[in-house]
């Protein structure tokens, strides 16, 4: 009898036990979840303030195609620059998990951003374009927009950050893969990004006539 009452007494603290790890492992799941779906909300934000710059460079290019005698090979190049960042095929509602997915997508918008910082440098050249309304509007719409995205870059590193530590944590770690939460990767900085780059055009050539 007395054997009996310890054996009824040990299932009942292992029940209590195992009650417990379910209760843990829930709230636990239930975390990785509103943190997952906290980086995907993060990621939609990235992508529509990506998607307002690249709905302003078509007004942009044709403003800027009004000026005399501007440089043909500034605007080709942005216009490219925009159809490489669309050829870039990544869901924009759900983080990617594979780096080099995020990679060859940052690396497509950085081209587009230099694009951009380049034609704004040979837009100096043309006082009457900058003076235009239609020009100066469009301008700080890309200033505002450019800072959007720095923001919503930042916030969903940090969204990263917090998600990625939750699923490396013990005791996560053991089972959040199996429960199908993947590593996220970061947007992270392109080596030599400190340095400003060095923008050179040959300013004493007299422009030319584009057709």
């Amino acid at each position: 009898m007395k054997k009996l009452g310890i054996v009824f007494g040990v299932l009942v603290v292992l029940g209590i036990f195992i009650l417990i790890l379910i209760a843990i492992s829930g709230l636990s799941y239930n975390r990785l979840v509103r943190l997952s779906q906290s980086v995907d909300s993060q990621w939609a934000q990235v992508q529509n303030v990506y998607q307002r710059r690249a709905d302003l460079i078509p007004n942009l290019v044709s403003t800027v195609s009004g000026a005399a005698n501007f440089e043909k090979s500034t605007l080709t190049e942005i216009t490219q620059a925009r159809a490489s960042v669309g050829q870039v095929k990544i869901d924009p509602n759900t983080a990617p998990t594979d780096p080099a997915k995020l990679a060859a997508f940052d690396q497509a918008q950085g081209q587009l951003s230099s694009a951009l910082s380049r034609l704004m440098v040979v837009v100096e050249r043309y006082p009457n374009l900058t003076a235009t309304e239609n020009f100066r509007d469009l301008q700080a719409q890309l200033e505002g927009t450019e800072n959007r995205i720095s923001v919503e870059r930042r916030d969903f590193n940090q969204a990263v950050q917090a998600y990625d530590t939750a699923i490396k944590s013990f005791p996560t770690v053991f089972y959040a893969s199996a429960l199908g939460f993947q590593y996220k990767p970061y947007f992270s900085a392109a080596p030599g990004a400190e340095t400003p780059p060095k923008v050179q055009f040959n300013f004493g050539s007299p422009a030319t006539n584009t057709p």
